[in-house]
């Protein structure tokens, strides 16, 4: 069970032949003071987990994400709009930065079994223009994502290089779920 509404999740997931259904949590995702942003990714990612376990019966397995944008202290989370796309576009140009996402597998019950990993991938971005990013913003496509860009964003591109996790900056570091997995039981049972 994939407890997230998030496409590109949807695609990386099914990317690796697994069979699964989607059920999307409802939750307020705001930071607690003080939280630390990967802490904050880690608590997310649990209740996620937590709260569409509770929907479903063991042994149901689900796997839940999520992804920040962490540009020094700061943590950037989905735009709230245009303006702060553009405000978090402008930030990140022509800089390295962090992405982290926490994913939580756990099976469902109360007693349940469950295991959460942090990945954390540095994104080095290109200096695109002005006018680059006031068409990106335009289109519409960062306002659902995590610092307001898509790495796999065919016409902007804002991404120059990576070190680690190419999947982890689109959303689900697949290498390391793939690691995890086994915990959980015989992979080739999910194909």
């Amino acid at each position: 069970m994939l407890a997230s509404a998030s496409p590109r999740r949807r695609d990386l997931l099914a990317s690796l032949g697994l069979r699964f259904r989607v059920d999307a949590p409802q939750l307020d995702e705001s930071p607690l003071p003080g939280e630390h942003p990967q802490a904050w990714a880690t608590r997310l990612s649990q209740a996620k987990a937590a709260q569409v376990a509770a929907r479903h019966a063991p042994p149901a397995l689900i796997l839940a994400a999520d992804t920040l944008v962490i540009d020094g202290a700061a943590a950037l989370g989905k735009p709230v709009d245009a303006a702060d796309a553009h405000r978090m576009l402008r930030r990140l140009r022509a800089s390295s930065h962090e992405v982290c996402t926490a994913f939580t597998l756990r099976r469902a019950g109360a007693s349940g079994q469950r295991l959460t990993r942090l990945c954390r991938t540095r994104v080095h971005m290109r200096a695109w223009s002005d006018a680059e990013q006031a068409d990106y913003v335009a289109c519409g496509d960062p306002l659902d994502k995590a610092g307001a860009y898509a790495i796999q964003h065919p016409v902007f591109a804002p991404v120059e290089r990576i070190e680690g996790s190419y999947s982890n900056v689109v959303g689900l570091p697949l290498e390391m779920l793939q690691e995890t997995l086994p915990h959980f039981g015989d992979l080739d049972t999910w194909r």
